[in-house]
């Protein structure tokens, strides 16, 4: 083997690499056990989610990981985590869309023109089954309402100066309309990153969905859903606050003065420590600004939660001096925890304590009744430090801001006169007046006075005022980059072009919920990897101790893969990762099954297995290119876990084929380095001559099969439309789910008759959901309205319609359901808009894969009999699925159609297609060798040949789909009975229906002589 010695070297940095990024998992994992074990009562087995992330925060910019002499902090290793999809741990999943009704209404000067109204609501209409923008619909409709009639008097507004003329034509109006509606999409993006931050959850994720103007956002361990939709959802608050200089602020040495006291009279020695070990709660609570204990064991854990126990009284006043960052002198944490001490900035690990001590009552009554105080909304890097300032403004008249955001008419990123960037602003004739005031009055003060700029309470930008501006033009200079001026300008036109966002998509994942997903998904991939463990061993010997070596590299590189890349593993993740431990051995048997071919014909040994490995080289290659493309295709237009399941796929693709095919080699040639009487075999008394000399008529056969699949797809199909059609999911058809949980068994279909009067009969589904103490309940009922309004009529009607049906009463928490009582463990919920976008896209990735695939094949075999071929069996296959599903309705198994199934066709489709590349490569193999022009013999004997290869390579798939249908959890069930199903009728198809097919179409092209010959049979 030519290049030994790179893949040993390239192994070796692969699984170091590997180790380096898994081993943060294990580090951060055994953090959160401290962390549980020091926030668990002994007493009562009771975990303190408090005390827990009191924990957590106390050592967030701590060294708590060393590796090659690098020291690690906390934060650092939840930044290189492998992190956990909201499946596996509970959480909250949210699709927000900006609203572009508002932005296009406040453009036109909220224009009360009927045609422009009813344009509106008509795109609205229209965007619910079209893939068009709604700008576009807009002007669709409103062309439809008023022939003729330009869009420019509606927006030629004092607003609009300067950008559109009551003379413009169309075209440049809906140029402004399309820019102000991608603007206020990057606007909302940044104030929900700002918003998202508040959850104090770790690793909040936020994203564009491109293409579809929609922002994705994920918060793990979200327990407040209502909460989380009040604040996504509200209208962003522009504000001008006059800034008040720390060092004028006279009270501030008073509050540094106060706790600086609380330091010096904190005790001193054992006996002030044992006096207050049974004094009042609240007087431990004054000390502690707002914390209580109530022993002094509890006061050691609360200062210093790192240590197991306080061995002496002098390490806990320590400690506690540490904590309120005080020294021997009394200095105040205001003063002591700023970076420089008396600058306001500080640590943003610190934030909490210091908002903490300004909240309370006792300080806050030191502070002047109009000054406030605002963080700034970006922290900066300082020496590894992430810093926050905070900033002190004065209230005006009212209690209220300066001026309020309303009044900005337009911003856009511009440069000063010395051609940095900058940002220019315009506000209306009131602001004008108003700014003139503001700015004369800043300009005038020694030194200069700044005014904050504000949004939703967090300060953007407080630049100083240099002089008067009476006509409401500004410009706003500084150290800017080009991304800061156009984020800044963005932000200013959320005064005069709020663009409120609605949720039209939802899951909710309960953490009893999450943690029964990451029991099923380890199982899954337990069972599944023992399973073809033993199997290979059994099967190849010493070859499949070799396979089985492979395949726990591959394993090890996929997870070390995504945690380089910081992935979330998800549960269609890990189904992607059982998956390719079934596809991976695939690989193997090809090359074993040809080293085997090449010892039954005399060849020895050593070179058996050269022979082996370059002939099965490019049959693997072609076979998982080809389920490449299907899992390229699933990343490019899949979303949420249908993409987590795609890249799990992708990464895997790539693990298996250089584990399977290099490292394996490296290994074998390894253990036959003494020559051909090395005792190493491929073969156990098990498969000796099994399937091996095949003599089956496939060909002869083909009209018996094409019969039987037409019946049966015919039968298949026929009885989803019997049933009403398919059983669509939410994500589909729109609609709400629910997942309820009881404390005992309930029978379904007893609750389906209460829940469907309870929801008047719009098309209620109940059935149970992986247990018989759990349903899962999805309705239509109010689909057409996603506001919170509706979401919460339609919540309650749920509970009520349980509580009426079953007599049991709803309980909040997961924890606290018994015989008597029900919960939500879960929900979700998809607007009818984005289910349409969502059911488009599938069908969309379905026929460009198959496209792709299509021309790959033709190209790769130089006919396009064989492209035609492969397409015709994918097609076969996609409809017996479809099939299966239907029979599986009468047969009272009822699996949903959603993005998952086509996560599970397109992966069908993938393995299907690696099984037709393999015989069609034999056959293209055996038609170069010219031993016959009998097309027939030719295709039987590659179909037979191919044919150990194809029933060991489907029965390992088979055995680890069928534990992920037995193990995976419900979420799973319909995804791993179409895969079960899949590679059944997708070896079928490879040997009955593909092949055969390229047999028919002989007549229609003959191949060049080179290639073989091809006649009609």
């Amino acid at each position: 083997m030519k290049n030994k010695g790179a893949v040993v070297v390239l192994t070796i940095i692969i699984t170091l690499l590997c180790v380096y990024y898994l081993s943060f998992t294990f580090v951060s994992r055994g953090i959160q056990e401290e962390a549980r074990a020091y926030a668990t009562d002994t007493t009562t087995g009771v975990v303190s989610d408090f005390k827990k992330q009191q924990y957590l925060d106390s050592i967030w910019n701590l060294p708590v990981y060393s590796l090659f002499g690098v020291e690690y902090t906390y934060k650092d290793i939840k930044d290189t985590e492998l992190n956990l999809g909201l499946d596996l741990q509970g959480g909250m999943h949210v699709v927000l869309e900006v609203s572009p009704v508002d932005i296009i209404r406040g453009l036109s000067g909220n224009s009360e023109d009927e045609d422009f109204l009813e344009a509106l609501r008509l795109a609205r209409e229209k965007q619910k089954d079209s893939q068009a923008s709604y700008v576009d619909l807009f002007y669709e409709s409103y062309n439809e309402l008023a022939p003729g009639k330009k869009l420019s008097p509606l927006f030629a507004t004092a607003a609009n100066r300067g950008r559109i003329s009551a003379s413009d034509d169309d075209d440049v109006v809906l140029d402004v309309l399309k820019q102000e509606v991608a603007d206020a999409i990057d606007r909302s993006e940044i104030i929900l990153r700002t918003r998202v931050d508040q959850f104090g959850t770790s690793q909040p994720n936020i994203q564009r969905l491109p293409g579809t103007g929609r922002i994705q956002i994920e918060i793990p361990g979200a327990e407040n859903p209502e909460r989380v939709r009040k604040l996504l959802q509200g209208v962003a608050k522009l504000e001008f606050w006059e800034v008040v200089e720390s060092y004028n602020l006279e009270a501030l040495q008073v509050i540094n003065d106060k706790l600086a006291e609380e330091a010096r009279n904190a005790p001193t020695d054992i006996s002030d420590i044992e006096s207050n070990i049974n004094a009042p709660e609240e007087d431990l609570s004054s000390l502690l600004g707002g914390d209580t204990t109530s022993t002094a064991d509890e006061l050691a854990e609360l200062v210093n939660p790192q240590q197991d126990s306080i061995d002496s009284a002098q390490e806990v006043i320590d400690s506690l001096q540490e904590v309120l960052g005080v020294t021997g002198r009394g200095v105040s944490p205001l003063i002591s925890l700023a970076t420089p001490p008396g600058s306001y900035v500080y640590d943003i690990s610190d934030t909490s304590d210091i908002g903490r001590i300004l909240r309370r009552d006792d300080i806050q009554s030191l502070l002047p009744r109009n000054i406030r105080y605002m963080w700034d909304a970006k922290s900066t890097e300082s020496n590894g430090r992430f810093l926050l300032p905070l900033n002190f403004v004065r209230a005006g008249r009212g209690g209220g801001p300066l001026l309020e955001g309303d009044v900005i008419t337009n911003a856009r990123a511009d440069f000063d006169q010395y051609g940095k960037p900058a940002v220019s602003m315009q506000m209306n004739a009131s602001g004008s007046r108003k700014w003139a005031q503001i700015t004369r009055e800043a300009s005038a003060k020694s030194p200069k006075g700044r005014v904050a700029v504000v949004l939703d309470d967090y300060v953007y930008s407080a630049p100083s005022v240099l002089g008067e501006i009476p006509n409401g033009n500004s410009q706003i200079t500084g150290v800017f980059t080009q991304e800061e001026v156009k984020d800044l300008a963005n932000i200013l036109k959320a005064g005069s072009l709020p663009a409120p966002t609605r949720i039209v998509e939802e899951a909710i994942v309960g953490p009893t919920l999450g943690q029964v997903a990451q029991n099923q998904g380890i199982v899954s991939i337990l069972s599944g990897l023992a399973i073809v463990v033993i199997f290979m061993i059994a099967y190849y010997s010493s070859g499949g101790l070799v396979a089985n070596l492979a395949l726990l590299f591959n394993i090890f590189f996929i997870l070390g893969i995504l945690a380089n890349y910081n992935a979330a593993l998800t549960l269609p993740g890990i189904a992607g990762i059982v998956l390719t431990i079934g596809m991976s051995i695939d690989a193997n048997v090809l090359i074993f099954e040809r080293i085997r071919e090449e010892q039954r014909r005399g060849m020895k040994l050593r070179e058996s297995i050269k022979q082996g490995y370059q002939k099965a080289f490019w049959t693997i290659f072609d076979s998982n290119l080809t389920t490449l493309i299907a899992a390229l295709v699933l990343i490019l237009l899949g979303q949420g876990p249908v993409k987590g399941f795609a890249v799990t796929l992708m990464i895997g693709i790539f693990c298996s084929f250089f584990s399977a095919v290099y490292i394996t080699r490296v290994i074998v040639e390894w253990m036959v380095r003494k020559g051909d009487d090395a005792k190493v075999s491929f073969k156990t008394a098990l498969s000796q001559g099994l399937l091996s000399d095949m003599n089956l008529n496939f060909i002869g056969n083909r009209k018996k099969a094409y019969i039987f699949s037409a019946i049966f797809i015919v039968v298949g199909v026929g009885s989803i439309f019997t049933q009403g059609g398919l059983n669509l999911g939410v994500d589909f058809k729109g609609g709400r789910s629910y997942v309820v949980a009881f404390g005992e068994p309930v029978v379904a279909t007893n609750l389906k008759i209460d829940l469907t009067n309870s929801f008047q009969d719009n098309g209620t589904e109940v059935k149970n959901f992986g247990g018989n103490s759990v349903v899962k309940v999805t309705t239509a009922y109010l689909i057409d309205d996603e506001s919170d309004v509706a979401d919460g009529q339609v919540r309650n009607a749920l509970i009520s319609g349980i509580e009426t049906s079953t007599g049991k009463t709803f309980v909040a928490e997961d924890a606290n359901v018994n015989e008597g009582t029900f919960t939500i463990a879960g929900s979700g919920k998809v607007g009818a808009t984005i289910a349409d976008d969502i059911k488009n896209a599938s069908m969309r990735s379905i026929a460009f894969a198959l496209i792709l695939i299509f021309a790959y094949i033709a190209i790769r075999f130089r006919k396009w009999q064989f492209g035609l071929g492969a397409i015709a069996a994918l097609f076969h296959d996609v409809l017996f699925v479809l099939g299966a599903y239907g029979i599986a309705g009468l047969l009272g198994m009822s699996f949903e159609v959603d993005q998952v199934f086509i996560a599970a066709v397109l992966t069908i489709i993938g393995y299907s297609i690696n099984d037709t590349v393999i015989v069609f490569d034999r056959i293209r193999e055996y038609l170069g060798l010219q031993t016959s022009r009998d097309n027939v013999k030719i295709f039987n004997s590659a179909i037979n040949s191919t044919l150990n290869r194809t029933v060991v390579t489907s029965a390992t798939t088979l055995f680890v789909v069928l534990v992920l249908f037995l193990f995976g959890g419900e979420v799973l069930r319909g995804f791993s009975f179409a895969l079960m199903i899949g590679v059944l009728v997708g070896t079928y198809s490879s040997m009955f229906v593909a092949s055969p097919i390229v047999v028919d179409l002989a007549g229609k092209g003959v191949p060049d002589k080179d290639d073989g010959a091809i006649v009609n049979s």
